[in-house]
Formats: structure tokens, sequence, C-alpha cells
């Protein structure tokens, strides 16, 4: 999966649960029991870590971790290629 596809899915779950000052200005409790919402777009799971007092707000999407600012989505880590098959 591309970064831009990634960016656009998370774009999408994010709008569902509220935008991203919603899951940005919304900390959870370090020990919430709902620490995180999975969203189905396409087909593909979006898991969204809501911001806690003391870390971002965090999303991972096919191998793509970002970080959810009020205005835009930081690469965190990107996923990596596999091992050649012989």
């Amino acid at each position: 999966m591309e970064q831009s596809e990634a960016e656009r899915l998370l774009t999408v779950a994010c709008e569902r649960v509220g935008g991203p000052r919603v899951i940005v200005g919304s900390p959870r409790h370090p020990f919430a029991p709902n620490p995180t919402h999975d969203e189905e777009v396409e087909g593909q799971v979006v898991t969204i870590h809501y911001s806690e007092i003391s870390s971002p707000a965090i999303a991972y999407v096919g191998g793509w971790v970002f970080e959810i600012r009020e205005d835009e989505f930081v690469v965190l880590d990107r996923p990596r290629p596999g091992k050649p098959r012989a």
C-alpha cells in the first residue's frame, strides 16, 4: 500500500469518529477500557489509538504508522519489504 492510499483511508476513518480534533483533543486515561478504535474502510482495518495526557494519537493502517495531529498526519513508520522467496 502506498503512503497516499494509507493517508486517504486514515482520513476517512478519522472523519467517521469525529475528526482529528476530537481524536487529539479528547485524551484518554492511560488505563481506559477503550483506548483504541478499529474502523474498517474499504476492506482495510484502520486502528486509531486516542491521545493520552503524555502521548500523541497514533494510527495504524496497512503497515503504516502515523501520528495524528489536528492539521496533518505525520509518518512514524512505513511497511518493511519482505524477504524475497527462493
